[in-house]
């Protein structure tokens, strides 16, 4: 079955074929470290972790690049209110992500990207636009780019500019704006007072670049001016990835993105997670409530990218049930290692090969470990195969070594369930938990874990 991706730009699903294969360049909407990144904004850095997982898969050579937006209204103000510098701001928030992408077992890009670095980058995208009147300067030297004069403006969000408010046809300095309203959007910001002493000397005069310009430069640097994909959130679809198609066309003339793959929305009561309406969580509030990390990577698996999920921490406590569950069963096939099975092996292509399907790849993992008539090496074999796709940690699972105490409390409450003493057995069971461990009943013996 040929690889197939839902194309944002053309509404469908489309067989991939790379520009130059079987190397794929890739590009990734990173964060803005202004705050810890939210459960919300991860989804879409796992979403693109599967998808170049998928990719590794079939075989394809992968350049990948993701940004980080250390430069942007956020980050100058919020550094403002903490009275740091914008480096020594940034850089915190910045350590901060990478331990967290590492912690849900993300494969780190070919090469993450600061704006800051960029700046000569931008200054020559924003001077072609301007030769071409693309872009214009206004009174105060701010320079913006005139979305009338790019004809396909509107192509990925489907933004007719004809339909839009009366007041559309203005200018916007600030980074991020209404939804639907589409205005001349800020290339360059001429310096203020506002942004105290962040700024760059440059032949556009004294100032900084606007967010969107960031990733034209930042792509079209380490990746060419031709990509293959481009991901993100479905909220970067419009302003965002639309003016980063204007300015990135504008400028060589080229298609800029042959397809373009978003991910849906996190909800939290029905409503879009987001710093905004403080009703966020960060992986901080798992690891308080003792959940494994990896069991929201699990949890979001059990979607499709493309479809909306409510979080509540009920479902969450339901996944990390059964992500355990896995990794018990997994550890009762032993250390043998066997053969991949061809036939589960092909199914678990097809499935990801369909818009990557992990809801079925990961059914699929059940039915290996159920299969009756699979050895067990065979059957490690192959969920260690389907996990460089899915990530979940299989081969750095060990036999856990359980403390003296616990197994001596766990002997303990075995002989008090035997006598019938249920009220002492309960309280065993608690302290158990106190120190880190569960302890289960099955019908052949007490099996113990860590919590």
């Amino acid at each position: 079955m040929p690889l197939k991706f839902y194309n944002t730009l053309n509404r469908e699903k489309e067989i991939f074929t790379p520009i130059d294969p079987p190397n794929v360049d890739f590009y990734s909407c990173g964060p803005t470290v202004y705050n810890y990144a939210h459960i919300g904004n991860y989804r879409a850095y796992i979403f693109a972790d599967i998808l170049k997982r998928v990719l590794l898969y079939e075989g394809y050579k992968i350049k990948h690049i993701m940004n980080l937006t250390d430069i942007d209204d956020k980050t100058i103000r919020e550094s403002q209110k903490e009275g740091k510098t914008l480096k020594e701001f940034t850089e915190f928030y910045t350590e901060k992500f990478f331990k967290d992408i590492k912690t849900l077992n993300i494969l780190e890009p070919t090469k993450f990207t600061k704006a800051t670095n960029y700046i000569p980058e931008m200054v020559e995208i924003i001077k072609k636009l301007l030769d071409k009147k693309l872009a214009y300067k206004s009174a105060d030297g701010s320079i913006y780019f005139d979305i009338k004069k790019f004809k396909n403006y509107g192509a990925l969000s489907h933004i007719i500019l004809e339909e839009q408010k009366e007041n559309a046809g203005g200018r916007i300095k600030k980074d991020e704006y209404e939804k639907e309203n589409a205005q001349d959007f800020a290339l360059w910001k001429a310096w203020d007072a506002q942004d105290g002493n962040v700024f760059w000397e440059t032949e556009l005069g004294k100032g900084r670049p606007g967010w969107h310009i960031e990733c034209s430069a930042m792509s079209m640097k380490n990746l060419g001016e031709q990509i293959d994909i481009h991901t993100g959130g479905v909220d970067n679809i419009f302003p965002h990835h639309e003016n980063e198609i204007a300015q990135s066309e504008g400028a060589t003339g080229k298609q800029f993105v042959k397809y373009w793959m978003h991910n849906e929305w996190v909800l939290v009561d029905q409503k879009k997670m987001a710093k905004s309406f403080n009703n966020f969580y960060t992986l901080r509030d798992l690891i308080a409530k003792n959940i494994n990390p990896l069991a929201y990577r699990f949890w979001l698996l059990m979607a499709n990218y493309r479809t909306r999920v409510n979080f509540v921490w009920e479902a969450l406590e339901g996944a990390e049930t059964a992500l355990k569950r896995l990794y018990g069963l997994y550890l009762e096939l032993g250390d043998e290692m066997g053969e991949i099975h061809k036939e589960y092996q092909n199914k678990f292509k097809e499935y990801l090969e369909d818009d990557l399907d992990t809801p079925r790849a990961l059914s699929l993992l059940w039915d290996v470990i159920k299969d009756e008539n699979m050895s067990n090496g065979d059957k490690k074999a192959t969920i260690l195969d389907f996990d460089k796709v899915l990530g979940l940690g299989f081969e750095n699972l060990k036999h856990e070594i359980i403390p003296a105490k616990i197994l001596k409390l766990a002997k303990e409450r075995e002989a008090t369930r035997k006598n019938k003493d249920f009220k002492k057995s309960d309280e065993i069971r608690k302290e158990i938990n106190s120190l880190g461990y569960e302890v289960k009943d099955t019908p052949e013996e007490q099996k113990i874990s860590k919590i």
